[in-house]
Order: structure tokens, then C-alpha cells, then sequence
């Protein structure tokens, strides 16, 4: 997904699975002609092929070169108004998943240039603002240490909105030294989250971005048949989250891997429409064209399916309208400075000269350090040693090149057996 051939290829491969789905559909007693006139939720028998709504209502082409384009080409597909929601991904991996394409910096590090989610929120404000009327959008972070994979934390204290995206960064830049980076990686607190807001709302129709470094966690010792417990979370809130007028981009920053984040959608059982999409902004990014193309590439392959999704929605009539099954989800306040404890002065002690105090060096507690989770996936045990004698799990530490706690380049693995 790394250029518009590679977006395009990947969108016609989606069309020809859903246009076999359909014919299987048909071949089983299914009415073609309400296929073309009719959106179901939930009711297989009667839904529209995901082909033939997305025949109805079209695609962006692909062939803009400037943000503006993008811009007019949405407007022309029919979305007159949006309101966006921010979900920022805090957890550890985010300290060397930019290794390679952010010079072995943290991704979230603030310096004179912008980092790679700074460069996102920007190019997605540039996109997006002209159809938000009220300005105002809400901003959630997760999987830091306050929230690991079951709460989020907004960006205000009040929990009030962020006005445009100066304040978005403003505020960005304003908690990130407050952070400690943790997890594990889900994402469904934020959808959660997302889902709320737009009950909230009245229904109105909200384009949640997620800005994330990683896959959702997922142990080595979960078969490839099974979910994990944060995989299994993240599906139903998806799931959940189409029976609302929410689109969800998940934008993929750092060094991946995103395989699995490429075949998520596939594991997405039915849903009321297709409302997920996943970018890799690393790849587009990285293509040598120039930055105003780069900035048009990733917008469009961000918010290219919105104007299907917009028109979805007002067709399930599910636009305008409260559910009642939202979960109220209250965020946590911005984590606070992080302080170490004062160090205590020592009390001065008065020994006699005569009696010499002996000295006794007492042994530092042995801890096995098998005994404690993976410092990447927080979820495996370590069972793989680097040269430096720190440990991982064998599936985290396979895919790394230096150490995640020291930094060290890893030279030499070895497994390890209880």
C-alpha cells in the first residue's frame, strides 16, 4: 500500500472477494434485484453485496497530486460535514519501532522536526478540517501506563475537545514528556471510546484515526487458528462500531511489522458496512516523490473509502440517531509530570572508635528473570537471551535487531528452556 497502484490493486482485490461472496449469496436463492436496492444490518438474505455498494456510490480515483484535489473529490462524493476523533497509540514499542524510518529515535520523540505522528495528524488536519463545522475534536491516547489495553486517557482534563489542530498538537506535545510508554497493544478502548462520542452526539457521523506503532498484541502461544484476548477485543468493538455512523483509519507509523495489520479485516466477521480501513504511512511516505505528493497519497488512501461509508450509513439509516448500547466510557485525565520520589537524607550515626562496625555485604534477591513478561508484547514469557543478558520472548526478539532495554545491537540469541 505504499503507492496508489499498490492502494488500487489492494481495493480491486477487495472488490473480486466480495463479488464472489456475492455470487455465492445468489447461487443459494438470494434476490439479485434487492441486492442493488438494499442495505441490511445484520440480515444476511437481504444485504447488499459490498461490490454492488460500492459500485452504487464509487471510489476516489486515484490520479490527485495535491491535498486540495483530495479535498474537492470528498466534497464531490457527497460528504458536506464531518466530525473527527484522534486516538494516539502510547504503548513501549513505540521506542524502537523507529529504528529504520526515524533514525533510531522513539517515535514520539519532540525535537525541531516532526515526528511520524505530528506528520500524520497534520496532513489528515489539512484534509478533514474544511468538513468539520465545529472545529472541535476530541483526542485519546492508549496503551500507556496508565491505560495499558482497557482504558484511554484524553488529551483535557474536563475531557473537552481540542479546538483545531494546532491545539491537537499543541496538547501532543505538552503530555508526551509526561508519559510512560507501556501495555499491551489494543485498540479497542478507543473505539469504545469513539463509539460514545458519537452517541453523544445525536448520531452524527465522526471519522475516528488511529495513529498506532504495531499490530494488536498477540502471544507466541496463540494458535494461528485462535485469537488473542486484545485481537478478540478489538473485532467485537469493530463489529460494534458499524451499527453507528463511525468510520475507523488505522494509520500504521514506524517500522511495523503490519502483515498481520494488512490481513486484520479479513478476520472481521459481519458487519453492517465495511468500516475499517489500514494505512501505512511509512511506506507512502517513503516514496521518492515530492512532499506535496506524498502528503496526496497518504490523504487518499486514508479517506478514500469515507464517502462510501457516508453514503452507507445514511442508506442503513443509522445517521441522526442514538442507540442506547453505547458503552459510557469515561477517559482517564492527561498522566500527570512523572516525579521520582525525593531521596531521604541519611541520618548520621556516632559509632565509638573502639567498636568498629562490621561490614557485611548481604546478597541482592534472586530473581529469575523468565519469571517476568516480555518487555515488548507484555504478555509472553522471555525465553530468548541476548548477548547483554537481557531477555524478550522468542517471537519479540526474533524480530528486533537491538536490545528494547539497553539498545545494544543484538549479535548473538539464545533460547532458552524451563
Amino acid at each position: 500500500m505504499g503507492n496508489f497502484n499498490c492502494i488500487q490493486k489492494l481495493t480491486n482485490q477487495q472488490q473480486q472477494a466480495s463479488a464472489s461472496r456475492s455470487i455465492d449469496k445468489a447461487s443459494k436463492g438470494t434476490n439479485s434485484s434487492n441486492h442493488s436496492t438494499t442495505m441490511s444490518i445484520g440480515n444476511s438474505s437481504n444485504s447488499v453485496s459490498k461490490l454492488s455498494a460500492k459500485a452504487k456510490y464509487g471510489f476516489i480515483d486515484d490520479n490527485f497530486s495535491t491535498l486540495h484535489q483530495v479535498t474537492a473529490a470528498l466534497r464531490g462524493s457527497g460528504l458536506e460535514s464531518s466530525n473527527l476523533i484522534i486516538g494516539i497509540d502510547f504503548t513501549k514499542s513505540n521506542e524502537w519501532t523507529g529504528q529504520v524510518s526515524f533514525n533510531n529515535r522513539s517515535l514520539h520523540a519532540i525535537g525541531a522536526a516532526p515526528n511520524p505522528y505530528e506528520k500524520a495528524i497534520s496532513i489528515i488536519g489539512k484534509t478533514l478540517a474544511p468538513f468539520d463545522d465545529d472545529n472541535l475534536i476530541p483526542c485519546l491516547g492508549f496503551g500507556d501506563a496508565t491505560t495499558h489495553d482497557h482504558e484511554v486517557f484524553s488529551f483535557h482534563s474536563d475531557h473537552s475537545s481540542c479546538h483545531g489542530f494546532e491545539e491537537v498538537l499543541d496538547c501532543y506535545k505538552k503530555i508526551v514528556p509526561n508519559l510512560r510508554l507501556s501495555g499491551p497493544t489494543s485498540y479497542a478502548p478507543v473505539i469504545d471510546a469513539a463509539i460514545d462520542v458519537v452517541e453523544s452526539s445525536g448520531g452524527q457521523f465522526h471519522v475516528l484515526v488511529i495513529i498506532a506503532d504495531g499490530q494488536v498484541t498477540r502471544s507466541v502461544n496463540t494458535s494461528s487458528n485462535e485469537l488473542s484476548p486484545q485481537e478478540e477485543k478489538t473485532i467485537n468493538s469493530i463489529v460494534n462500531a458499524s451499527s453507528h455512523p463511525l468510520s475507523i483509519v488505522l494509520v500504521g507509523v514506524g517500522d511495523g511489522p503490519w502483515e498481520d495489520m494488512k490481513k486484520f479485516d479479513d478476520k472481521i466477521p459481519a458487519r453492517a458496512f465495511d468500516n475499517f480501513q489500514f494505512v501505512n504511512f511509512t511506506e507512502i511516505m517513503s516514496k521518492n516523490t515530492s512532499p506535496d505528493e506524498k502528503e496526496a497519497a497518504f490523504a487518499l488512501a486514508a479517506l478514500m473509502e469515507i464517502p462510501f461509508q457516508y453514503k452507507a450509513v445514511m442508506e442503513l439509516g443509522i445517521l441522526g440517531h442514538r442507540t442506547g448500547k453505547a458503552k459510557k466510557v469515561v477517559p482517564r485525565p492527561p498522566p500527570a509530570p512523572y516525579r521520582a520520589a525525593p531521596r531521604s537524607e541519611p541520618v548520621p550515626t556516632t559509632v565509638p572508635r573502639s567498636e568498629p562496625v562490621p561490614t557485611t555485604v548481604l546478597p541482592s534477591p534472586a530473581l529469575d528473570d523468565r519469571t517476568q513478561a516480555c518487555p515488548i508484547c507484555l504478555t509472553s514469557a522471555k525465553d530468548l537471551a541476548f548477548g547483554c543478558g537481557h531477555m524478550t520472548c522468542r517471537e519479540c526478539g526474533s524480530r528486533v535487531s537491538n536490545c528494547p532495554i539497553c539498545r545494544q545491537r543484538i549479535t548473538n540469541r539464545l533460547r532458552l528452556f524451563a
